[in-house]
């Protein structure tokens, strides 16, 4: 008698032996509106600026390895380790030029985007995990030394770990994360967490268990960025679905740091772009650690259709989209005056609201260079929503949010060249 494996299981076996050149591909970002004159220009800022279309990024990824360590590639599927590394990454590769790069990197012409290249992936370091193991694993102390020794010579003293969203490969997640650093002038250090996604819309579900799976991984990087590196600040971009790792992720982090009043995590903004995570869920492990960052950050979308879509799936509207029947009295008044508290901020998109946004627009932290000016500016100057030029609104039970106001591009210029004038650049 012949056996046949279920349909998903020989759909995520084909998955992740597909080459990488069947997946979609990136391309550089719209610059960000603060630097789209040319007037405010990180670039200038970097002393050690390699002007070429190189840009790396750290990883780090739970997925299971395949090859040997001069041919490593990652699977689909979670693994016991969590594996740190470089990502070497290029722009447009040798058919474009730095004077090139950098003029569509510094305003707004347009013109079309040069793609992003995944050229190799340097494993440094292997720490264990299965069953909850602490040794120190191999190769971690090389990495670190190169962290810190990256962070001596940045202008910007932090790092910026980006948790990437579903249907997403290694290189998809790697290139969004290069755009971040690129576009401050590559002056921030970015670790990308490369979770196990399943890289196909059709297995959403996949990625919702595997997304389960990565937490404790997720906890286990941020720990040890803030036991082994020397940055002074340690900032989180969650995007979509990789809300499901960092929001119950942090919320252990605070139930830990509660029992552990002397831990030092040194965790800076927390951002949370279209977040695909239950919006009650989402509440509730907001309140496990909302005193430990300096501010976290929700970008809300009401007409978000991806998030529509995954509403759909879960039986419950998302944090990025969230529905006022899902939120129950106790969390409904915890989120109004964590609004209040200038701890949490939450930002209305919209094309009402955002000059050239798309109705249903799921990916605008990156696409829209109003968005992407914003989390830039955030980031690198830990100024809260006021100082960044959005304007102040409430709902009619109390609820704080904030918005982008109509001249918000000029606004944003004038405010960085102000700060720049008076030595706060």
């Amino acid at each position: 008698m012949i056996h046949y494996r279920p349909l998903s299981a020989l759909v995520l076996l084909l998955l992740a032996f597909l080459p990488a050149g069947c997946r979609p591909t990136v391309y550089l970002m719209p610059t960000p509106a603060v630097m789209a004159t040319g007037e405010v220009n990180p670039f200038a800022r970097n002393p050690d600026l390699d002007e070429s279309g190189r840009v790396e990024v750290l990883f780090a990824t739970n997925r299971s390895p395949m090859g040997g360590d001069a041919h490593r590639s990652y699977t689909i599927f979670p693994g016991d380790d969590l594996r740190l590394g470089i990502a070497h990454l290029s722009i447009g590769r040798e058919e474009i030029d730095w004077g090139r790069i950098f003029a569509l990197s510094t305003s707004d012409i347009p013109e079309e985007r040069p793609a992003w290249h995944l050229d190799r992936i340097e494993e440094m370091a292997v720490i264990p995990l299965e069953n909850g193991a602490e040794g120190p694993g191999e190769g971690l102390e090389p990495f670190f030394q190169v962290v810190n020794e990256v962070l001596e010579r940045s202008i910007d003293k932090d790092i910026m770990v980006y948790v990437h969203g579903a249907n997403s490969s290694i290189y998809r997640a790697a290139a969004q994360a290069a755009q971040y650093r690129h576009f401050t002038g590559r002056n921030s250090l970015v670790l990308a967490f490369l979770w196990p996604s399943a890289e196909n819309l059709l297995a959403y579900g996949t990625d919702v268990q595997h997304a389960r799976r990565s937490a404790p991984a997720f906890k286990r990087l941020i720990t040890l960025l803030a036991a082994k590196s020397r940055a002074e600040h340690i900032n989180i971009l969650a995007y979509s679905a990789g809300a499901q790792i960092a929001s119950p992720g942090l919320a252990a982090i605070g139930r830990d740091a509660a029992r552990d009043r002397g831990a030092s995590l040194r965790l800076g903004e927390v951002y949370f772009a279209a977040a695909d995570v239950g919006t009650d869920a989402f509440l509730s492990h907001l309140q496990d650690y909302l005193d430990i960052p300096r501010s976290v950050t929700l970008a809300v979308n009401l007409n978000d259709t991806i998030l529509a879509m995954a509403e759909r799936h879960h039986g419950v509207s998302r944090i990025g989209r969230p529905s006022p029947a899902d939120v129950d009295d106790a969390n409904a008044a915890f989120a109004r005056e964590a609004s209040n508290s200038g701890r949490f901020d939450i930002i209305g998109v919209d094309r009402d609201t955002v000059a050239g946004l798309s109705s249903g627009a799921h990916n605008f932290w990156y696409a829209h260079p109003w968005i992407s000016s914003d989390v830039l500016v955030q980031f690198l100057f830990h100024e809260g929503p006021e100082v960044r030029g959005l304007s102040e609104n409430r709902d009619s039970k109390g609820l704080r949010y904030w918005t982008f106001p109509p001249d918000y591009p000029e606004r944003i210029i004038g405010i960085i060249q102000q700060a720049e004038a008076e030595g706060n650049g």
